[in-house]
């Protein structure tokens, strides 16, 4: 083999690593560290706060608000002293008016025009009077015991942040299955992140924060992941609690699911660059956390790509033109299967490679200077699940 055969089939060796690493190797990685080092959470007797303001965000969001809110404010039986204020950011249809139904039992803040939910999360956050401030989405369904078990572990003066337990309600459809798959293994990450320390970050579906701690985002920033990784790398724990368990519809067609993940991976990528000197410095063990599940997740699309490229050039300067043959046609074959391919397992590997590639492009978009300040819901997720339990 040559030297220049064996460099590129080492370096193809390396990208699948890396490409692999985010979904297999790195919880392997913290199921050890979890039983070698565990970072529990500590109550202290009178560290429970009592007060607590829940925020939603909703542009255009008629067909969802009122039953939002309806299942917010049930949640006064478990946590009498809950505020909830709504933000509406220019809806163009009756959203403002659906909340404004509900009289002083919801803060409204009515906005003229479009300023995107980071600025209307910095809003509410600034009129909240709770001491833990809970932020979530319009389509989302809270458990009747969601915000006391969020509120649980600030017990701990330690935790500054906490994520809830986010389940996708419908899987009717292979995007929808395989959004919900990947989320599963993505709390299973969280939980074992939260075992070892803290952590990488909060979906905005469910997480609470100390409002004294809040550091209000740039509004072209995406306010989740900003605000959970500034009390991060401020020195706050941010920390799971599985018991606070929220339902969301998940997005069941292909081409909104692709436009949401190049959204995401653009805001998330923006707000990488914006905090990186920070994240830099974290300690070790979370800065290793950091760059396996969130760098290298977001390269998976370019990390692959690289592996063909090397594997296409090893085989070239060992002048084994068979191989390259044989490449390039399982590519043109197996591509061909995922194109007609409509239901099963080559209908669900395409939605993944889809995803990564949706993740790919919104890093390039990132890097190029966008931003999504303002959002269009998903209309095929636009419902509140019942949550289990509730009738329906």
């Amino acid at each position: 083999m040559s030297v220049v055969a064996g460099i590129a089939f080492a370096l193809a060796a390396l990208c699948l690593v890396a490409a692999m690493h985010p979904f297999l190797t790195y919880p392997l990685s913290l199921r050890l560290l979890a039983w070698w080092r565990p970072v529990p959470v500590r109550p202290v007797a009178g560290g429970l706060p009592r007060s607590v303001s829940v925020c939603v965000c909703a542009y255009n969001e008629q067909a969802v608000i009122g039953d939002r809110l309806r299942n917010i404010l049930a949640l006064r039986d478990s946590v009498p002293e809950l505020e909830c204020l709504v933000y509406v950011d220019g809806a163009t249809d009756n959203t403002a008016e659906i909340v404004r139904g509900f009289g002083d039992a919801v803060t409204l803040v009515d906005a003229n025009v479009r300023h995107g939910k980071t600025h209307g999360m910095n809003t509410l956050v600034a009129k909240a009077r709770g001491d833990i401030v809970v932020f979530t989405d319009a389509n989302v369904s809270f458990a009747p015991d969601a915000v006391a078990r969020l509120m649980a572990p600030f017990a701990d003066p330690s935790v500054g942040c906490v994520c809830g337990h986010l389940c996708y309600a419908n899987g009717s459809s292979d995007t929808a299955a395989a959004g919900s798959l990947y989320w599963r293994l993505e709390e299973r990450i969280k939980a074992l992140e939260s075992a070892t320390g803290s952590v990488m970050g909060a979906d905005g579906s469910i997480f609470a924060i100390r409002r004294a701690l809040h550091v209000p985002p740039p509004d072209w920033l995406i306010d989740d992941m900003y605000v959970s990784l500034a009390l991060l790398c401020g020195g706050a724990r941010v920390v799971r609690a599985a018991d606070a368990v929220a339902h969301e519809a998940a997005v069941s067609t292909s081409r909104e699911e692709f436009r949401r993940k190049i959204r995401i991976a653009c805001q998330a990528f923006n707000v990488h660059r914006a905090l990186w000197p920070m994240l830099a410095r974290l300690p070790a063990i979370e800065l290793y956390k950091y760059v396996s599940h969130k760098v290298l997740r977001w390269l998976t699309a370019f990390s692959l790509g690289l592996a063909v490229l090397s594997g296409l050039l090893g085989l070239a300067a060992m002048q084994c033109w068979m191989g390259i043959g044989l490449m390039l046609a399982l590519g043109v074959i197996g591509g061909s299967a995922m194109a007609i391919s409509r239901r099963g397992a080559v209908s669900r590997l395409r939605e993944i490679l889809a995803a990564f590639a949706a993740t790919g492009l919104g890093v390039y978009r990132s890097m190029r200077g966008d931003t999504f300040q303002t959002w269009t819901p998903p209309a095929s997720a636009r419902t509140v699940p019942a949550f289990i339990g509730e009738a329906a």
